[in-house]
């Protein structure tokens, strides 16, 4: 069954950095686009970052261009979130995520991490 397996979360202080990753299996991993979202304590989930199945055109939110790097290894089954100069706003449990399409109609995403937890705070 397709499983995806957050981890990398930890506490840091407002402008440290920290790298999330998410093994995949279960699926062709390098079939899929792969998105990451997040969801701050009281809030609704907020979509963060996507990337390709070839890892190119990645798209990032607003609230986190230029701060944060998605990348993915597909030889490792691997999605990556780089993230730097990171803000107490950032802090939230983040989520990986598999893109659905049907050609070019996006149709959302199907399978989900538990998450891991990102807490910055000084």
């Amino acid at each position: 069954q397709v499983q995806l397996v957050e981890s990398g979360g930890g506490l840091v202080q407002p402008g440290g950095s920290l790298r999330l990753s998410c093994a995949g299996a279960g699926f062709t991993f390098s079939g899929y686009f792969m998105s990451w979202v997040r969801q701050a304590p009281g809030k609704g989930p907020e979509w963060v970052s996507a990337i390709s199945t070839s890892g190119g055109s990645p798209r990032y939110a607003d609230s986190v261009k230029g701060r944060f790097t998605i990348s993915r290894d597909n030889a490792k089954n691997t999605l990556y979130l780089q993230m730097n100069s990171l803000k107490i706003e950032d802090t939230a449990l983040y989520y990986c995520a598999r893109d659905r399409f049907d050609g070019s109609d996006y149709l959302g995403m199907d399978y989900w991490g538990k998450g891991t937890l990102v807490t910055v705070s000084s």
